[in-house]
């Protein structure tokens, strides 16, 4: 491949065409039926970057499938993927991939902005779908792309890995079979990993001409970039990505919902969030700290989350109770302490009297997908669509929660403390790991008690306005998630 020289067979100008109306379906070739299960799974991938190179390995080992399609718009990860698949055709648009009806299935581990529109136009042109975490970048394209999986009859898996770890449900088991620990109290959540800022640059970012950048934002903006890389740190752009809270956050809310709620909770009644970007001055939007309330009817759950440093010459990150990725249950006769591949549980004296040992699900969750696929049945899948949306769900909501949200005040987070203790605690731990690097909780953003309808998937009551503008996203033309009926 040349520098934007494109290998797409749909042209700009038919592209155009097609744009007149903004939330129009792009037309593909009818999918061909599959003769038989022991058919060879012919797969395309839609991003070359980091993940999808995790994904290429794991995929082209399997004897039932074959990758036979790369496409990124930056032109040297496509030439540097197809070193491992040499055979495989090379793209710049997905459009022309999906195009190709030798291609029955595809990965898809593009920027979070991409994930539901490419998902949707694949689901369109009769491709199975495996996409990367978090689902969607807003809740509304989200439950399109859910709509999408059923009309059109497409089999998604959503990349949350740990659904497909053996040991998920050996934990379930101990906590709602046997109720070894007894009645479930509370939750935390915890997502602390240290990151570095990203830079802030006084001229914007200059685009490498091996990239289409047009291809490359897609669904987004077209807004200046003043931080130092394009790749990668498009996470920490609320343009591209959903900052931590999407990034890891999902994970080990995903873990949550499962293990301890069953997936029984799809989401929330009520949250309450506070979060910034704080101690960096850099080119980044989305919080580097950030804490927030889930009203789950039932059992309160809080998420902490930060990319910040015990102190700034510290290595590791602050203290904290449990994992450092990962989730507490607390219960009438202990709690369990559960992360990626490993669990333990602890009696009241704080005896370790449970162990639980697996993996990270990495093989066998991208396997799930193969069989169903085969098996044409969606059943089967450990994370299927609707679950990856809803899991998606609460970390789109605790973001919602700090860009909806106003100056923290002090009197209004002792309101939340007072209703929600577990929320107080977490509060007075943040407080004492940003005194550490001299920031004051007042430099957070706070939002009110938000009441949300989960049946409806938005907002009501006091707030629900200027909330539910943060539902969905607006989106460039002629890259529109369309609105599945």
């Amino acid at each position: 491949m040349q520098p934007n020289k494109r290998t797409a067979r749909v042209s700009r100008r038919d592209v155009l065409k097609w744009t007149a109306a903004a939330s129009a379906v792009w037309t593909f070739p009818a999918p061909k039926s599959r003769a038989s299960a022991n058919d060879e799974i012919r797969v395309g991938f839609i991003s070359c970057g980091s993940r999808a190179g995790q994904h290429l390995g794991v995929f082209k080992s399997m004897p039932e499938v074959r990758v036979t399609a790369l496409c990124d718009p930056d032109g040297k990860r496509v030439e540097g993927a197809a070193k491992q698949v040499p055979g495989a055709k090379k793209f710049s648009d997905l459009r022309a991939l999906l195009d190709d009806q030798q291609i029955d299935a595809v990965v898809i581990a593009s920027c979070n902005h991409w994930h539901c529109l490419a998902s949707i136009w694949a689901m369109q042109a009769g491709k199975d779908v495996y996409v990367e975490k978090p689902l969607s970048h807003s809740q509304w394209e989200g439950d399109q792309t859910v709509r999408a999986a059923r009309k059109y009859n497409r089999i998604c898996q959503v990349g949350t890995q740990q659904r497909s770890d053996p040991m998920q449900a050996e934990i379930k088991d101990f906590l709602h079979n046997q109720k070894a620990l007894g009645k479930i109290i509370s939750c935390r959540v915890n997502r602390y990993g240290v990151r570095a800022p990203i830079g802030k640059r006084d001229t914007p970012l200059k685009i490498d001409p091996w990239i289409d950048y047009d291809l490359w934002l897609g669904p987004a903006q077209e807004k200046p970039i003043f931080r130092d890389k394009l790749h990668y740190d498009w996470h920490w752009d609320f343009n591209t990505g959903s900052g931590e809270m999407g990034n890891w956050g999902v994970h080990v809310l995903d873990d949550a919902r499962n293990n301890v709620f069953q997936d029984q909770v799809s989401l929330p009644r009520r949250i309450a969030v506070a979060a910034g970007r704080v101690a960096w001055n850099d080119a980044g939007d989305t919080p580097n700290v950030h804490f927030a309330y889930f009203d789950t009817g039932d059992i309160p759950t809080v998420i902490g989350l930060s990319n910040l440093r015990a102190t700034p010459d510290a290595k590791g990150s602050p203290e904290h109770p449990g994992p450092g990725s990962g989730y507490i249950v607390y219960c009438e006769g202990g709690r369990l302490e559960g992360q990626r591949g490993r669990a333990k549980a602890f009696d009241k004296q704080g005896k370790v009297i449970a162990e639980f040992q697996g993996n990270s699900g990495n093989r066998l969750h991208q396997q799930n997908f193969i069989d169903c696929v085969l098996s044409r049945d969606a059943s089967r899948l450990n994370a299927d669509v609707e679950v990856g949306n809803l899991s998606t769900g609460w970390c789109n909501l605790a973001n919602i929660g700090f860009l909806a949200g106003e100056r923290y005040t002090p009197g209004a987070a002792a309101e939340i403390a007072q209703e929600v203790p577990l929320w107080g605690e977490l509060r007075d731990e943040m407080q004492r790991h940003l005194a550490a690097h001299g920031v004051e909780l007042t430099e957070l953003r706070l939002s009110p008690m938000l009441e949300l309808d989960p049946d409806q998937g938005r907002f009501v009551g006091p707030n629900a306005e200027r909330a539910n503008s943060f539902l969905k996203r607006k989106y460039r033309a002629p890259y529109v998630v369309p609105e599945i009926s």
